[in-house]
């Protein structure tokens, strides 16, 4: 009887353990729980894109200019900072975020969507209801960084932008855009 369970138990408690550290191994992948002691800080400036100037024009370059804006609320974690539609001289589009101060996280995106911003808890998901348009992964949690619109996008159609977790979907912060 002794030597069945030796034989039984062996393979079940390696069988265990193997199982232990998978679902561990997932685990950290999944929720990537170190990122929330890592800061990234970006610094960047708002980009100067060259105009296009007829030969012979003599009208000085357009300076970049602010179509909408408004402060990041918080959400799934504490989110302060700026945001900005800005269109460069040569007509394109940039959101910029300004002095950003939010945690970090695994998947994080800056998304550009139709849903109001809404205080406290109602806010954590409305961002992924309607329309929205990821304009890439957060490039850090603090700092100014720039985000280029794609051309083929409606600006007139978006009203807010939203620190989006792709991950587990739901808003890190976001903000209301105010036209200007």
């Amino acid at each position: 009887m002794g030597r069945v369970r030796k034989a039984l138990g062996r393979p079940l408690g390696i069988g265990v353990l193997a199982l232990v550290l998978a679902v561990g191994g997932f685990g950290l992948y999944w929720f990537q729980p170190w990122k929330l002691w890592q800061d990234q800080t970006v610094e960047e400036a708002l980009p100067v894109a060259a105009p296009t100037v007829a030969p012979g024009a003599s009208s000085p370059p357009a300076a970049p200019r602010t179509l909408a804006a408004g402060d990041l609320i918080s959400h799934e974690h504490a989110t302060s900072g700026t945001v900005k539609l800005v269109r460069l001289a040569d007509g394109s589009h940039v959101v910029r975020l300004e002095r950003l101060d939010t945690s970090n996280g695994p998947d994080l995106r800056v998304w550009l969507t139709d849903a109001p911003v809404k205080q406290g808890l109602k806010g954590w998901r409305v961002f992924d209801d309607g329309l929205h348009v990821s304009l890439g992964k957060l490039k850090g949690n603090k700092g100014s960084q720039n985000y280029a619109v794609p051309q083929d996008v409606d600006l007139s159609r978006y009203s807010s932008v939203s620190i989006w977790c792709d991950r587990f979907d739901v808003s890190f912060g976001a903000a209301e855009l105010a036209r200007v």
